[in-house]
């Protein structure tokens, strides 16, 4: 029997209930919502009953619009390579303390994706075995990725209009 994504939501539901939510096709990619609690059991269930075998991703997002309990998001991306199907799913995160199981232990490429996202969103992922900055300085306090974050720094000189050969609007008559 192929594994469809009806089969998938079926299966899911059946084995999580009210934990998953949401499901919906989106660019081709099968969807759904899951609740912080229940991640890891989630996506050994998915790996060890479904056949995802590959966590083909882990990323953060960050909506400092929303409600105060779906601030952060971690979003989980899985491939079932046999079968040739693709899930994503998302947990939603509280603003005030962005936390989230590590899946360190059920992949070793979690490892990094998760080091990433605590890099550039400051998501802990909990039971990480070195939870610690990956690309930027370790003495950064602040996190690039969250909206809060400043697109460039005001005192730089060098993106000055002046050096560009551009007139700022306020600048008046030259001549």
């Amino acid at each position: 029997m192929a594994l469809d994504t009806t089969t998938v939501q079926e299966k899911l539901t059946e084995k999580f209930g009210e934990s998953v939510t949401a499901f919906s096709t989106e660019f081709g990619m099968f969807h759904f919502e899951a609740t912080r609690d229940k991640n890891v059991e989630i996506v050994q269930y998915l790996r060890d009953s479904l056949g995802f075998n590959f966590l083909t991703d882990v990323c953060g997002v960050h909506f400092p619009d929303n409600e105060i309990e779906k601030q952060f998001a971690v979003v989980y991306h899985l491939h079932n390579w046999a079968e040739n199907v693709r899930v994503r799913f998302k947990v939603f995160l509280n603003g005030e303390n962005p936390e989230v199981e590590s899946l360190s232990s059920l992949f070793n490429s979690a490892n990094w994706q998760e080091r990433e996202t605590y890099d550039f969103y400051g998501i802990i992922f909990t039971g990480h075995p070195d939870l610690k900055r990956i690309l930027n300085m370790d003495e950064m306090v602040s996190f690039p990725m969250r909206k809060e974050f400043p697109m460039e720094d005001a005192n730089r000189t060098d993106k000055d209009d002046r050096y560009f050969g551009r007139i700022p609007q306020n600048a008046g008559n030259l001549n």
